[in-house]
């Protein structure tokens, strides 16, 4: 009868011999504590043994059941082991998408825990295009993306925050505001500042919002596809035709361009986070989340 014992069985009975209560155990693995004892019976009968001793108030393990406890866990743990390592052994290329500068300080150390973790995954990293920002992503052509947000979009999931940026606003050199400590955000009504079209609506209004928190309409002057992308649009803000609320790293992403980054105040920091589609099953990229979650809580 031994050889028909089920992994079930012996998980539920070492839950029991943890617990030593029914009613925990039931509750712990989400069966009822009758079925929690007719299968410790089942099991008893296959090993031909009584594991346990039952009273209306505790539960005790026998001196065969301590024994039977103390030979099988390590063996069910080393098992369950082989198990994980199996079922969680991931191969190929994980393709992350990045919109401007939202990967943040954390997402090389992210890439890097993963790989090490996988090492018969890599990590491709792509610059997503400005004109369609979750093309690719809505395509399947990457598999998650590090994205400015908020988002509200049906068929996306918003993961983990990776940064959450102070505001500045890139000015050109000469321009009235670069000799500025700060600039308010209400004062953003005075100047044009440049408008992305096919971007969601919660997205762009948290970026380059079309009015003030005191209600005042911001100018808008639309930037063309072409021109979408750090360099491209930094040539007009440095030609001084329009101002760009951006966050406090672009400097670095920007480079050595004629450009002034002043403080905006009473403007809240933008934040950035994983995304991906809602259909996605890549195994890669539940790992890859699993470890942000981990290296963001830290």
């Amino acid at each position: 009868m031994w050889r028909t014992v089920e992994m079930r069985e012996l998980r539920l009975f070492l839950t029991l011999a943890q617990e030593l209560h029914f009613g925990r155990t039931a509750e712990k693995l989400r069966l009822t504590p009758s079925r929690v004892s007719q299968s410790v019976r089942e099991l008893e009968h296959k090993v031909g043994v009584q594991l346990v001793h039952r009273t209306s108030r505790r539960v005790q393990l026998t001196p065969a059941g301590e024994r039977f406890e103390r030979d099988i866990r390590p063996l069910v743990d080393q098992l369950d082991g082989v198990l994980e390592r199996t079922t969680t052994l991931l191969e190929g290329t994980l393709k992350v998408g990045i919109l401007s500068a939202a990967g943040g300080p954390h997402l090389v150390e992210i890439i890097q825990v993963f790989e090490g973790l996988h090492p018969e995954c890599s990590v491709e990293v792509v610059q997503v295009s400005w004109d369609d920002p979750f093309g690719r992503l809505r395509a399947d052509e990457i598999e998650l993306m590090a994205t400015w947000i908020p988002l509200a979009q049906p068929d996306l999931v918003v993961g983990p925050t990776l940064t959450s940026q102070a505001r500045v606003l890139a000015v050109a050199r000469d321009h009235p505001l670069a000799g500025r400590d700060s600039v308010d955000v209400e004062e953003l009504a005075e100047h044009q500042v440049g408008r992305f079209e096919n971007w969601p609506r919660e997205l762009h209004e948290a970026m380059v919002p079309s009015r003030t928190p005191g209600g005042r309409p911001i100018p808008h002057r639309r930037v063309a596809p072409t021109e979408r992308g750090f360099v491209a649009l930094s040539v007009r803000i440095a030609r001084g035709e329009i101002v760009h609320p951006t966050v406090a790293s672009a400097p670095a992403y920007i480079g050595d361009l004629e450009l002034v980054f002043v403080p905006i105040t009473g403007m809240p920091p933008l934040r950035s986070a994983l995304v991906w589609s809602r259909r996605a099953r890549d195994p890669k990229l539940r790992a890859f989340v699993a470890v942000a979650r981990e290296a963001l809580a830290d």
